[in-house]
């Protein structure tokens, strides 16, 4: 029986360097453990607190977690990444060099006969107008330009700057999932089987009418993940519990 794994917000690269590092001691073993027990891995979003793909750099600190997703590929995980409000800049190096299925906009896929809707979250919420605007500035194909212009050394501090204050800026806001509840309703009435979320950055397993709706939490301070055995879809902390 096929595993499905999903995890989201990991946010790779925050400043708190004992954080850091055992975030990434527990994300290297749960990837092991996903190569050693699943078929398909969906990242749902926010992996990296920031990314961007110039042509010849790749940020210090997260080469042991790309081997580590590479290895997945090697042993025949099927890779998907549905991107988040951390990932504007993402390209093509995972999908060319990595072997992911890139998904810049939430998706519909049917595993074993369900139908899951997959959505990072952001924009969900309706106050969120300023964060769609900023969205479609930041994808705007002239300002990618711009920014590929500044040395790595200082556009890379600079957008971590910007990523902290985002997360600060969320981290104060009591969770609110009325509106995410809403949508995945309006999946379900649609024919939808599983509404899986990130972004809020907790974790939420809701038995609503017509189907499950999921929020992942995070790889900050909930380390949550959610597994589908092509029979139900369960929410798991690590170091994981029985699945």
């Amino acid at each position: 029986m096929g595993k499905t794994f999903f995890f989201s917000d990991v946010h790779l690269g925050t400043n708190d360097a004992t954080a850091e590092a055992h975030k990434q001691r527990q994300l290297l073993a749960f990837l092991k453990h996903v190569s050693e027990n699943g078929e398909r891995l969906f990242i749902m979003g926010d992996l990296f607190d920031f990314w961007f793909e110039y042509r010849t750099v790749i940020p210090r600190g997260y080469m042991a977690v790309l081997g580590a997703l590479s290895q997945l590929k090697e042993n025949g995980i099927d890779l998907h990444y549905v991107a988040g409000n951390h990932d504007f800049w993402v390209r093509d190096f995972l999908t060319e060099e990595m072997g992911f299925n890139m998904h810049f906009d939430p998706i519909e896929y049917e595993i074993a006969g369900k139908r899951f809707f997959l959505h990072h979250g952001d924009g969900v919420a309706k106050f969120d107008k300023g964060y769609r605007l900023m969205k479609r500035v930041f994808r705007y194909p002239p300002n990618i330009f711009l920014y590929s212009l500044l040395h790595p050394d200082i556009g890379i501090p600079l957008a971590k700057w910007v990523a902290n204050l985002s997360r600060n800026h969320q981290k104060d806001r009591e969770v609110d999932d009325r509106d995410y509840r809403e949508l995945a309703q309006e999946k379900f009435r649609e024919g939808c089987d599983y509404v899986i979320f990130g972004h809020l950055h907790q974790p939420i397993l809701a038995e609503l009418d017509g189907g499950v709706y999921m929020n992942l939490g995070d790889w900050m301070r909930h380390f949550t993940y959610a597994v589908f055995d092509e029979q139900s879809l369960k929410l798991h902390h690590w170091p994981t519990e029985a699945e």
